[in-house]
Parts: C-alpha cells; sequence; structure tokens
C-alpha cells in the first residue's frame, strides 16, 4: 500500500469515526438520566457502527465485489450483536454493584453492618465494598463509643448531684441548727461542717482533674521520681484512716527503683488506689502497696487489698468515670463507697498521660490493681 493510498484510507476511517463518535456523544448526553446498561450499549454500537462505517466508505471507493460487502456485513452484524450483549451483560454487572453501593450507603446512614457479597464486577469495585464495610464497622463502634460515653455522663451527672446533695444538705442542716442556737455541741458542728467542706472540695478537685484528663490538658512536670520515696509518703498520709478501719497498711518489693515521671499526679494516682482499697476493706484485713520491675523493663506498683474481689461482669468498666460496682465488693461496705466514681477513672488517665497501663484482677480474697510505667514516658 502506497503513502497515498494509506492516507486516503486514514482520513477516510477517521471521518467516518468522527463522525459516529459525535453522535455517540450526543446519544449519550440525552441519556445522561438513562440507564447504565443503555449507554454502554450505546458505547459499544458506537463502536461497532465507527468499524463498519469506515470500512463500507474504504470498500465503495475501492470496487469491491458485492460478495465481499455482503460477507464483510455479516460478519459486522455477528460482532456487532455480540459486543451489544457483552455491553449488556456488563452494564448489568455494573447496575447491581451500583445497587449493593446504594443500600450500603444507606445501611452506614442506618448505622448497621454492611455484608460484602462474594462476587462485584471488578477487583476496584471488591476492594471498595470491603473499604465499606469496615468503614461501617468503624463507625458501629465510634457509635457505641459515643453512646457509652453519653451514658457514663449522665451517669457521673446524676450521681455527681446526688452526692453533692448530702453533705449540703447536711451542711445546710447544721447551719441552721447553729443559727437557731440548737446545736448541743457548736464546736462538734463545726467540725463536722468542715469535714463535709473537704469532701465537696474533694469530688470538686475530681471533676477538674477529671476534666483536663478528658479534654487532653494534663500537663506532666516530669522529672526522676524514687518510687519508694513516693509510696512511702502516701502510705504515712494515709495510714491514720486505715488504722482508723483496723486495717494494715504496708509496703513490700525493691526500694531503689526509680523512673521519670509527674511526681504530683502519680503521687495521686496511687493514693486513689489505696484510699479506694481502705473504703472497700473490711476491717483486720491487709492492703499491701508493692513495687517491682516487670520483665519488659517498666515499673509495676500494684496494691493489693481483701475486699472481696469485683464481679467478672463488671471487671471491663472499673476505669469508666462515674461507674460503680453493680454490688458491693464486700457485704460490710455498703453505704461506705461514697465518692462520684471518678477515683479509678482519674488513675486510668494519669497512667496513660505516663504512656502507661493499668489493670486490675481478682486474687484470692480481693483485687489486684497494677499499674505499669516506662521508665521514660516522653520517649
Amino acid at each position: 500500500m502506497t503513502a497515498g493510498v494509506f492516507a486516503t484510507v486514514a482520513g477516510i476511517a477517521l471521518g467516518c469515526a468522527l463522525v459516529v463518535g459525535a453522535l455517540g456523544l450526543l446519544a449519550l448526553r440525552l441519556l445522561s438520566r438513562g440507564s447504565l446498561v443503555t449507554q454502554l450499549i450505546v458505547v459499544a454500537f458506537a463502536t461497532v457502527a465507527s468499524v463498519v462505517s469506515g470500512t463500507a466508505a474504504v470498500a465503495s471507493l475501492m470496487y469491491l465485489s458485492v460478495h465481499d460487502l455482503t460477507v464483510f456485513y455479516s460478519v459486522a452484524v455477528v460482532a456487532g450483536i455480540v459486543s451489544l450483549v457483552m455491553a449488556s451483560v456488563l452494564g448489568r454487572s455494573l447496575v447491581r454493584d451500583n445497587r449493593y453501593f446504594r443500600a450500603a450507603a444507606v445501611s452506614i446512614g442506618r448505622g448497621e453492618s454492611v455484608i460484602s457479597p462474594e462476587r462485584h464486577t471488578s477487583t476496584e469495585f471488591a476492594s471498595l465494598a470491603v473499604e465499606l464495610a469496615a468503614t461501617a464497622d468503624r463507625l458501629s463502634e465510634s457509635r457505641e463509643q459515643e453512646e457509652r460515653i453519653e451514658t457514663a455522663r449522665r451517669e457521673i451527672v446524676a450521681w455527681i448531684s446526688h452526692d453533692l446533695r448530702t453533705p449540703l444538705a447536711g451542711i445546710r442542716a447544721m447551719a441552721e441548727a447553729l443559727e437557731d442556737g440548737m446545736a448541743p455541741d457548736p464546736d462538734r458542728y463545726y467540725v463536722q461542717i468542715r469535714g463535709q467542706v473537704d469532701r465537696l472540695s474533694g469530688m470538686v478537685d475530681d471533676l477538674f482533674e477529671l476534666s483536663k484528663i478528658h479534654a487532653g490538658a494534663l500537663q506532666l512536670n516530669l522529672e526522676r521520681v524514687a518510687l519508694y520515696d513516693l509510696i512511702s509518703d502516701t502510705i504515712a498520709d494515709l495510714a491514720p484512716v486505715a488504722l482508723a478501719k483496723s486495717l494494715n497498711l504496708c509496703f513490700e518489693g525493691e526500694r531503689g527503683l526509680t523512673l521519670q515521671a509527674d511526681a504530683r499526679e502519680l503521687a495521686r494516682a496511687v493514693g486513689n488506689l489505696v484510699m479506694n482499697a481502705i473504703q472497700h476493706s473490711p476491717a483486720g484485713s491487709a492492703i499491701v502497696v508493692s513495687v517491682t520491675r516487670h520483665v519488659d523493663g517498666r515499673a509495676v506498683i500494684s496494691v493489693v487489698d481483701a475486699a472481696g474481689g469485683i464481679p467478672e461482669q463488671d471487671l471491663g468498666r472499673v476505669f469508666e468515670a462515674g461507674w460503680r460496682a453493680s454490688e458491693p465488693r464486700t457485704a460490710s461496705d455498703a453505704g461506705q463507697s461514697g465518692g462520684a466514681g471518678l477515683g479509678l477513672a482519674i488513675v486510668d488517665g494519669i497512667v496513660r498521660a505516663h504512656a502507661g497501663q493499668v489493670t486490675v484482677t481478682n486474687v484470692g480474697g480481693g483485687c489486684r490493681f497494677e499499674l505499669l510505667l516506662p521508665q521514660h514516658p516522653a520517649g
């Protein structure tokens, strides 16, 4: 084929393709709101029509025989029918995937799980379906977590309101008795009022501390801390409270272990654990605070009591803000727990701020709380 003939053939084919392509684009524009199957059939038909029209135009110029043109048209018709059938099948598959993705979007909006079908039109659609299912699961977990947080918030508000009302009512009653001159022992009333005010102040401090933890605003002043000195000071501060309940509060373990920590916040966490043990332990029992080194190098501060343990179904909620056990840990501590269920939540927040972990397990006759703290939390 000479260059001139090739140019002629190419020009004719290009011209026919442009005309058919323009008509196809016009048809697609008119069918823009139509079915995807119809649009794919138009594309397949335009492709076949472009080939047939170009070949027919070239053949008419080359004066091919009628027999040859008939054979060509027969082949073109068969190929066109097969192409249209394939386009229809592909279109139906795409429509099926489209229905699935629409249903998946609706399910995600309703907070329901999404199940990916076994087959998709392409690998890309299969990957998209898997990602949609994973997204639905993540959103479901987020909704559940948000519901738990909202439930905990409502519980905190309810319990704080109740716990504030009790000391406030006592203070009001004692103040009215003092004002009316009906107090048989004014000095004792003054002491009781001071004690109730201290209790209210402690609850406000706990709320403020917890709000800083939840807001991510807890700033640590890291320094080298000797754990034995920190725990000894905590035991000394709480020993009178333990003695008043006839409890044996003691220390065991290593004495030379140190780490980088905020001494004030860490002392608060340990103090909350010890006070929790004191509140729930029966008279005559022991509370053991110990310090050891974990096999991975972390420091372990543990508080073991003999308060009867925690129901297995409640172990996972111990460190939730506002949580209270579904039943007393011992029969003797009913009505003594007090507080607003914030102490252990504060412990968890402080330990997490130190890049550590707090755990609780039931041991013989009581509980074992452990703080696992890295040597260098900033790292």
